[in-house]
């Protein structure tokens, strides 16, 4: 296929069918410090537990709060009952730490072994009194940050539907008392006055809380209320869910959870693109207020000053290639950020995606090609890493973003290359946070620059020779 045939529109592949990506229990270490109340307990080998403190650099001094059940020789050959064991460790958990949710995880073993935590779970929790959330994160069956998705769309199935009128109205005036104590009458009339009339917005999505914070006040600035965020920051604050709720989600790999949002929750999805980059942040509110017959202010005027205040950033990358080997699933999101920062991208893989859920990301990656007058990517699901590497060498990009296993290993052959586990941890949503993925894609460029500008390059050749 020449590069001319992929100008127009769209080319999906599937390669290998393996999931080349951090494991997904890596999820633990983001979503035990968003719900405060939480204990995540991990089910799984030494192996597990070695990946949890070694990979993720938990301090052990910090006390977090996750814990591994570690099964041993007892119980793979089935000599021990799972029931009475696990039984025995959320008692110790309950009685050292008392947490209001406890999170089973699963992993690769106990898919092996075929253990039966969502039978377990129910009977567990009506005898210790502690509400008990099963979800399944293990390498087989997902990648990298589906294993969010995972515990959020267990999540989902227990969040409260709507109370009775009377117990709700007290509940409102109490919070209402509470919110605004010390405020003037007139103060608190005014700024519910801001809001326009819509049905409840629920966002999904593990964010830290100055990103969620950014996000409701730029929705707030168009009048639409956010009636809560899954997860809560904590467990007992879980946002109210029922039939006929609109839902959004702020990342591409939640597709499991809007799944069971809209089936279980008979809830309406707003297909939007992600509020990552400017672009997609003007492009997510918009379709969030013409959903609910909102004219969106001022966000044309927004967009042209944050990209306005990152021109010294894009003049580094401007005309440069970018190659996404594919690992966290925000691949599709970032490579057309980047583009529309005046990048091209030949190639974007991408362990698993969803169209239906991405479609209008998509949509947005396509749109912004064309309109930026470059070739659209070709999207390969599932690569395969050697064939990948084989493209790279043929394709020279100025840029990989790739999972650690391969980063060294292509800068030792002369490749720039960024983490893409980078990305999951940075804070990359919202208006204000495009400046933080800019500095972390153009970092490996900028250390190149001061390299050659010392004269390091000459003397590294120069001592390969001897």
């Amino acid at each position: 296929m020449t590069l001319a045939q992929e100008t127009t529109s769209l080319q999906f592949e599937c390669e290998t069918g393996n999931y080349h990506t951090f494991c997904p229990i890596s999820c633990v270490a983001w979503l035990y410090q968003k719900i405060e109340d939480s204990f995540f307990l991990v089910i799984g080998t030494k192996t597990c537990g070695y990946f949890l403190q070694n990979a993720m650099g938990v301090m052990i001094f910090a006390e977090p709060r996750y814990a591994m059940a570690e099964l041993e020789e007892g119980d793979i050959s089935a000599q021990l009952n799972d029931y009475e064991e696990l039984k025995r460790l959320c008692l110790q958990i309950k009685r050292d730490r008392n947490p209001s949710v406890i999170v089973w995880i699963g992993t690769c073993t106990t898919e092996i072994i075929k253990m039966d935590l969502e039978g377990l779970a129910p009977k567990l929790e009506s005898e210790i009194g502690i509400p008990i959330v099963t979800a399944r994160a293990n390498g087989l069956d997902y990648a990298f940050t589906q294993g969010e998705d995972t515990v959020l769309a267990a999540m989902a199935h227990k969040c409260p539907k709507t109370v009775k009128e009377e117990e709700e109205k007290e509940e409102r005036n109490a919070i209402h008392k509470l919110l605004n104590f010390g405020r003037k009458k007139e103060d608190i009339k005014q700024e519910e006055s801001e809001y326009n009339e819509h049905p409840p917005l629920v966002l999904f999505g593990s964010l830290p809380d100055p990103v969620v914070t950014n996000l409701t006040l730029e929705l707030k600035k168009q009048g639409v209320k956010i009636s809560g965020w899954l997860p809560s920051k904590r467990y007992t604050e879980l946002p109210v869910i029922d039939e006929g709720y609109y839902v959004s989600g702020v990342n591409p790999f939640l597709s499991r959870t809007a799944t069971t949002l809209m089936r279980r929750r008979k809830c309406k999805l707003i297909g939007a693109p992600f509020p990552i980059g400017p672009d997609g942040t003007r492009a997510w509110i918009e379709k969030i207020c013409s959903v609910f017959n909102i004219e969106p202010q001022g966000l044309e005027e927004r967009e042209a000053k944050i990209w306005e205040s990152l021109e010294e950033y894009l003049k580094l990358i401007r005309g440069k290639s970018v190659f996404f080997m594919g690992d966290n699933l925000l691949e599709v999101s970032l490579a057309r950020f980047l583009i529309r920062c005046g990048m091209t991208c030949p190639e974007i893989g991408i362990p698993y995606m969803d169209k239906r859920y991405q479609k209008a990301e998509l949509d947005f990656l396509e749109k912004t090609c064309n309109e930026m007058g470059v070739p659209v990517p070709k999207i390969v699901e599932k690569p395969d890493n050697y064939n990948q590497i084989q493209r790279i060498y043929e394709l020279k990009p100025d840029l990989v973003i790739t999972g650690m296993a391969h980063a060294n290993p292509l800068e030792a052959r002369g490749i720039n290359t960024k983490w893409s586990v980078e990305f999951t941890f940075a804070q990359i949503h919202g208006f204000t946070n495009a400046r933080d993925i800019l500095e972390l894609a153009t970092r490996p460029l900028r250390r190149n620059n001061n390299l050659k500008e010392l004269g390091w390059e000459k003397l590294v050749k120069e001592e390969a020779k001897i």
